[in-house]
């Protein structure tokens, strides 16, 4: 089949490929996910077909609980039934999760991984959410680009049909759901084929239906609870074979190799990193980096993070492995450690000569995090002992836990462009951004990424579009810091913030000014036209 490019967002390529799989999709919308049901929503009214030859029917509840409850009810109908959620919207469907795992039934939750509300609330990106839900029952599938959400997406609702446990397929909220990408699009035929119609076929007859009565959600007491909660072993053993399946076909159609865990590095690596989410895509450019300049490094990405196969696990270790550096994008006060550390840990427990493993926090609330960073984690390895439960890209200076970042830097190909455009929020700026970049990407053989830095104030706000665009896939999940354009719409942030520092050399900067070109020369600040000076824009 011809390959089918297209530029969209993770949200649109989660949305595009569970549609394929939903019968009734229960909604209700919260950022970052609201535009995965929007579009289904969108695609329902015009008449969009799902594998089983219907528009998919969308039912908008007033609360997330009651999208967990009409899921529920939906499934149990014999629907196959989808939902989108992130953050608060997730843990107020917990309880309906614990019983839709305990009843097997398939059910996915595409999410849009997002800080919680702790000390204060934040509706950016990072994974407490999943973390928060991970003892539900639910499989766990992670995406760390907006690729590998189109390609991934659908293994969660194959595998939840073949296997019978429900999952959740998460990526990070904003860097991943709102990014723009220039990606392949799968083919529906391949769902299609991939799709188990048996299993389908056995889910509707188990329905309730009263032709065929059942007895379902007892009340059971100590003489049977127990044994009926251990029955259902056998289904979470047979799940990593069942996604391990999947993703080899899916590796086949696309040529992009998927594995419950995958590695990238050198094969003799002595220091690795094991990350979940966009962070790994800035690991590979940093992984290149240090590889090109004589290290050994690598990177674990678990894609199936529950069941956690140590299996699958092992698979892609190296064994010259010394020392490895879990990284999360949590935090769990009062915890010995992170979840993915722990389990880490819990993999190595027992083994012989197992390697030294730290963990460290990253990311929250969509903490940019850049190359540099990641240099100071493969640092960090370096040393006799390395610090544990450490924090990078902030400066501690209560507790002292973070460790020392040099130097911003980009790791991209050279011949990408990036530019940066500096905005007021509701002027226009990033909704002409992503025309243009998705002009660049459907219009030329160009890649293209898009990704807009705003505050939770809309509009009004100040406003940063990141674009690059160029001859090869673009890997870089972080904010643009050295741009070869800058484009600012108000004069005025010249004297706010730091808008050109990070300009190229012979870059071009474009001001838009509401006075005349003597006025504007006397107005912009000295140390930005030292700046242009030096930099011979």
């Amino acid at each position: 089949m011809a390959k089918v490019m297209k530029t969209m967002d993770g949200n649109e390529a989660a949305a595009y490929a569970s549609y394929a799989f939903t019968e009734v999709a229960g909604i209700y919308p919260i950022t970052p996910s609201s535009p995965m049901a929007d579009f289904t929503d969108i695609w329902a009214s015009q008449g969009k077909k799902n594998l089983f030859g219907m528009p998919v029917k969308v039912v908008e509840m007033q609360s997330e609980g009651g999208a967990a409850g009409t899921v529920h009810g939906s499934l149990q109908a014999g629907a196959l039934t989808t939902t989108y959620t992130a953050s608060q919207g997730l843990l107020l469907k917990i309880p309906n999760m614990y019983k839709m795992a305990g009843e097997l039934l398939p059910s996915v939750i595409h999410v849009s991984a997002r800080t919680l509300a702790t000390h204060a609330l934040s509706i950016f990106g990072d994974h407490q959410d999943i973390y928060a839900a991970r003892q539900t029952g639910y499989a766990m599938l992670s995406s760390g680009s907006v690729q590998q959400v189109m390609d991934l997406a659908g293994v969660a609702h194959l595998a939840a049909i073949k296997g019978r446990v429900p999952f959740m397929h998460f990526f990070d909220g904003f860097r991943t759901s709102h990014e723009i990408q220039k990606i392949e699009v799968m083919d529906y035929a391949v769902f299609d084929r991939l799709l188990d119609k048996e299993a389908v076929q056995k889910f509707r007859d188990e329905a309730l239906n009263p032709e065929s009565p059942k007895t379902r959600g007892t009340a059971q007491n100590d003489d049977i609870y127990f044994q009926g909660r251990e029955a259902q072993n056998k289904f979470y053993d047979a799940l990593p074979d069942i996604v391990a399946h999947y993703m080899a076909e899916i590796s086949k159609e696309t040529g992009r190799e998927y594995k419950p865990f995958t590695y990238y590095g050198a094969k003799d690596a002595d220091r690795i990193v094991v990350a979940m989410g966009s962070v790994t895509e800035c690991l590979k450019e940093t992984i290149d980096y240090l590889n090109g300049n004589g290290e050994k490094v690598g990177l674990i990405t678990p894609h199936l993070y529950r069941p956690f196969s140590i299996k699958y696990l092992m698979d892609v270790m190296p064994e010259s492995v010394k020392k490895i550096a879990v990284l999360d994008r949590t935090k769990e006060a009062g915890s010995i450690g992170e979840p993915l550390y722990l389990d880490m840990r819990a993999a190595f427990y027992g083994h012989k000569n197992a390697p030294i493993i730290v963990g460290g926090r990253y990311g929250l609330s969509s903490k940019d995090v850049d190359p540099a960073q990641m240099l100071a984690v493969f640092e960090n390895l370096k040393a006799q002992e390395p610090k544990n439960d450490f924090t990078v890209g902030i400066v501690d200076d209560v507790t002292f836990k973070s460790l020392d970042v040099k130097e911003k830097m980009s790791l991209g190909d050279a011949e990408t462009i990036e530019c940066l455009f500096y905005g007021l929020g509701a002027d226009g700026t990033v909704g002409a951004n992503k025309s243009s970049i998705k002009i660049i990407g459907d219009e030329t053989d160009m890649y293209a990424q898009a990704y807009f830095a705003y505050d939770s104030k809309k509009s009004g706000g100040f406003t940063r579009s990141h674009l690059r665009f160029g001859k090869k896939p673009i890997r870089s999940t972080y904010l643009v810091s050295n741009p070869h354009f800058v484009a600012c719409s108000v004069a005025a942030y010249l004297e706010l913030y730091d808008v050109i520092d990070g300009i190229r050399q012979n870059g071009t900067f474009l001001l838009n000014s509401i006075w005349d070109a003597e006025e504007t020369i006397k107005r912009i600040p000295n140390k930005v036209k030292r700046i242009l000076a030096a930099k011979k824009c």
